[in-house]
């Protein structure tokens, strides 16, 4: 059987970057690799559909799912996965010193929809008791203006505006027109260390391993998604996106702890494996359903309570079903 010509667009890191060289191949595919910005992946995905297979935002392929016309399946594959409590910038003039403090609060975020949003606000109403309409959001560009949301979003009961098109959140962080930001991207405001801006946990490391302790939860923030009728013409698909995505991972993964050969530019790198293989396990970067359901599960109530699908998913609504039972020797 011929190979299937394919393109694959995903960022560039260690759980991708086996499968974008070709020391790892997607059986029965003629693989394409287009390495973009997370955001610009996004966008075209979610607008025009643009990928054979993609990385893709949790949260935005839950709404593709829930609106009943998603272009893509996807496999559990979780190429980002980040604690946020390091994603909370405020204004320090603004008697923030507490989560709770953000009550009432104008607060800035890219797109209300993207995933560490949806972790952040679930997280601020389980361990805070803080609901989404305690705050004012303001949507748009963190660095450049113009930014609007990949999917329209429209919650009811929820102050929820777009900022001035000529505007960016960062800007309006400085000047004090919002009193905080949630971005999964450092806002330049607090790279360069400008007055009355900081983290609003300084000490987000502490923070995130002890909320790692308390929920075992390691947010899932990307998925790879499938074209869902190259799935249906090829039912093979999926699980083979799987099986090479699982594969580089491991690749990735594993020179991690190689002290012959740093594979990042980070003197202790193989102490800070070490120590977070300590606190979360062998494989603490999970892939699969059932090895992450309780992440998937508590993400489907995050988006169903926040208004951003009508009800709340299944997992075997969300992934292909080739994916769910592996073969294993």
């Amino acid at each position: 059987m011929a190979s299937i010509p394919v393109t694959l667009a995903c960022s560039d890191n260690d759980r991708t970057r086996a499968i974008v060289d070709g020391r790892v191949r997607i059986e029965g595919c003629d693989t394409t690799c287009l390495v973009l910005e997370p955001a610009e992946i996004f966008a075209r995905a979610c607008r025009y559909f643009e990928f054979d297979i993609t990385e893709l935002s949790f949260s935005s392929y839950m709404r593709m799912v829930d609106q009943g016309n998603s272009p893509y399946v996807a496999v559990p594959a979780f190429l980002s996965r980040s604690f946020r409590h390091s994603s909370f910038y405020i204004r320090t003039d603004r008697r923030i010193r507490t989560p709770a403090d953000l009550k009432g609060k104008i607060v800035g975020v890219p797109e209300y929809q993207m995933t560490a949003a949806l972790w952040l606000r679930g997280m601020l109403q389980d361990e805070y008791g803080i609901h989404p309409s305690d705050i004012h959001w303001r949507t748009g560009g963190q660095e450049q203006p113009g930014r609007e949301e990949r999917m329209p979003v429209s919650v009811p009961g929820l102050d929820l505006q777009p900022i001035p098109s000529d505007k960016t959140l960062s800007g309006m962080l400085v000047s004090g027109d919002i009193d905080a930001m949630l971005s999964a991207r450092t806002p330049s405001p607090y790279v360069k260390r400008l007055p009355n801006i900081d983290r609003l946990f300084p000490n987000y490391k502490q923070v995130e391993q002890d909320y790692y302790r308390k929920t075992k939860f390691f947010p899932i923030m990307h998925i790879v998604a499938v074209r869902a009728s190259l799935a249906e013409k090829y039912p093979w698909l999926p699980a083979s996106v799987y099986k090479a995505m699982c594969d580089s991972k491991a690749i990735g993964l594993e020179k991690l702890q190689n002290l012959a050969q740093l594979a990042v530019a980070l003197p202790w790198m193989e102490a800070e494996a070490t120590e977070t293989q300590a606190l979360m396990g062998a494989d603490y970067w999970r892939y699969g359903t059932k090895e992450c359901l309780h992440e998937i599960e508590v993400m489907t109530r995050y988006s169903h309570e926040q208004g951003l699908t009508s009800r709340k998913l299944s997992p075997h609504e969300l992934f292909a079903k080739t994916t769910f039972t592996m073969a294993k020797i």
